[in-house]
């Protein structure tokens, strides 16, 4: 293996307000997590690098995490957060267009109402990206998928990635409504898939890497292997699992696929689809 890319996690100082969505049954991350706490993890698992996402919906955070990136190299790259229900949408961008290490943004629609992401304010945010070369990461439950295919069939030039696999209800064992909306969602060329935060859906005491196997059947079976990527979701994933358990899960589950391939997942397809090396 020559070089990983985490392809998603985040940094925070803890705030208890701002930071709300960490409640009392999350204490294992009511702390802060900065690149001294990432760093010896990326090392043990032999990651070059990895791309930081927003937590919190605020220009703050955008502008947080890229102070952490342009004071360690291992960022490589920001996801960051803009109002993209702003009618100003276009300002904003080229204010941003200005940081090389800012490649995109995400909205947390997951918070949001299931077709949130069929307001014509959204839609004219996302309208907007493309001309600045910015991704859109993709951040709904599992019902929210048919406006995300909506929404991606709707911007066919734009480039997106799913994150979390949509977040399906592996505790439950609930597969054929997502796994339909996902076989539909695949079909779009312009849409990548981060395999990520799946420990934290399936029961966190007790999940083993045979729950996670139906779900990770379906997004290979209808991703291509140029169009997923690996993210830990760390320190979210301390929930449910340590980093090298996330790592390990899917080192085991991908090993029997071509070299070639594996490079593709844990470096190539991140590094393609945000230009990490730019």
């Amino acid at each position: 293996m020559h070089k990983r890319i985490d392809a998603h996690q985040h940094f925070w100082k803890f705030d208890p307000v701002r930071d709300s969505w960490i409640d009392a049954s999350m204490q294992k991350i009511q702390k802060d997590f900065l690149p001294e706490d990432l760093l010896p993890l990326l090392n043990e698992n032999k990651f070059s690098g990895c791309v930081a996402v927003q937590a919190s919906q605020s220009e703050e955070e955008t502008n947080f995490l890229l102070d952490l990136a342009a004071k360690n190299d291992f960022i490589k790259g920001v996801v960051g957060w803009v109002d993209l229900l702003d009618e100003n949408i276009a300002d904003r961008l080229a204010t941003f267009s200005t940081q090389k290490k800012l490649k995109g943004f995400r909205h947390v629609v997951q918070g949001e109402s299931d077709d949130f992401m069929l307001r014509n304010d959204f839609r004219n945010g996302i309208s907007g990206l493309k001309e600045f070369d910015y991704t859109y990461d993709i951040l709904v439950f599992h019902r929210q998928l048919p406006a995300a295919i909506n929404l991606v069939n709707r911007f066919p030039e734009q480039a997106f990635v799913l994150d979390h696999i949509a977040k399906p209800d592996i505790k439950s064992g609930a597969i054929q409504l997502w796994k339909e909306n996902i076989q539909e969602l695949a079909k779009a060329e312009n849409v990548m898939c981060k395999i990520s935060g799946m420990v934290t859906e399936a029961n966190w005491y007790s999940w083993t890497a045979d729950d996670l196997k139906p779900y990770l059947d379906v997004i290979f079976e209808n991703f291509s292997k140029e169009n997923l990527m690996f993210g830990s979701d760390w320190p979210v994933c301390n929930l449910a699992a340590n980093y090298n358990q996330v790592v390990k899960t899917l080192e085991e589950y991908i090993s029997q696929l071509p070299t070639q391939e594996q490079e593709l997942i844990w470096y190539g397809n991140a590094n393609a689809f945000y230009k990490l090396d730019q």
